[in-house]
Parts: structure tokens; C-alpha cells; sequence
């Protein structure tokens, strides 16, 4: 059986600067995320907490039916490189996943692997749309 691919209509955020480079992004629920100077996440942090909280939730919701962790932590890096335009290299996720003893702790364990195969392979939009390398458009409205 052949899956029918599926486009979903367009995320977006609205960016709107609040003050010398520093902004806030807004999402369609309102919520509002701190972009750019002091004490926020620069642009380059948000991709890199955007790449960790997609899989993340990909393997939480997973692991998490079977038994609740009792660590669950993400470190996302890269290393910024100036060659040929600036650009993130060895993009890395490490996953910190501790669940507690006994058999509900060791089902949840026994699926981290293949929680973090799917959303690598398949089911984060994030880390698919970076491995893919999806153009994208600039455009200037007046």
C-alpha cells in the first residue's frame, strides 16, 4: 500500500522587533518567544532547542505511555563554521533518558531506540527539513 503524501497548511510566526536586535515571535495561539539580546536565545539556540523539542516529543510520547521518566534532557550543539557562509556543522542530539526500575521502566527503555530511529527518520519536521535541505524564499512586502 502506497501512502498519499500529506502537506499540512503553513505554520508561521509573526517576528516584530522590540527594540536595537532583540524581537519577539509570535505564533497564530499567541504565545510569544524572546528572540536576540540580553538574557534571550539567539536565533541559532532556538534552532537548536526547535531540533531537540521535536524528537523530544517524538520519543516522550513514546516512552512515556509505558512508564514516566525520571530524567529526560536534550542537549542540541553544532559548531558555527564560516566556510562557505555561516552554517551550523556536526549537528548533534544527545539524549539523557532515565526511567525507573521494573517492568514498566524497562518497556519504556526497551523503545528509546526505536522512538529516536522513527523521529530521525521519519518523524520530526524539524530535523527532516534541516537534513533535507529545504530551499528557502525571501521575500520584501511593501
Amino acid at each position: 500500500m502506497t501512502q498519499t503524501p500529506h502537506t499540512a497548511p503553513p505554520t508561521s510566526i509573526t517576528l516584530t522587533r522590540t527594540g536595537a536586535r532583540t524581537y519577539e515571535a509570535t505564533n497564530a495561539a499567541g504565545a510569544t518567544v524572546r528572540v536576540g539580546g540580553e538574557g534571550a536565545l539567539s536565533p541559532v539556540e532556538l534552532l537548536l532547542a526547535a531540533l531537540a523539542g521535536c524528537s523530544a516529543i517524538d520519543v516522550d510520547v513514546v516512552t512515556a505511555r509505558r512508564a514516566e521518566p525520571t530524567r529526560f534532557e536534550v542537549t542540541a550543539s553544532g559548531r558555527k563554521s564560516t566556510e562557505g557562509g555561516n552554517h551550523l556543522e556536526d549537528v548533534t542530539l544527545r539524549f539523557a533518558l532515565e526511567f525507573p526500575e521494573g517492568p514498566e521502566g524497562d518497556q519504556a527503555r526497551a523503545r528509546i531506540d526505536n522512538a529516536l530511529r522513527a523521529s530521525h527518520e521519519r518523524d520530526c519536521t524539524v530535523s527532516r527539513t534541516v537534513e533535507l535541505a529545504t530551499p528557502v524564499t525571501f521575500e520584501r512586502v511593501d
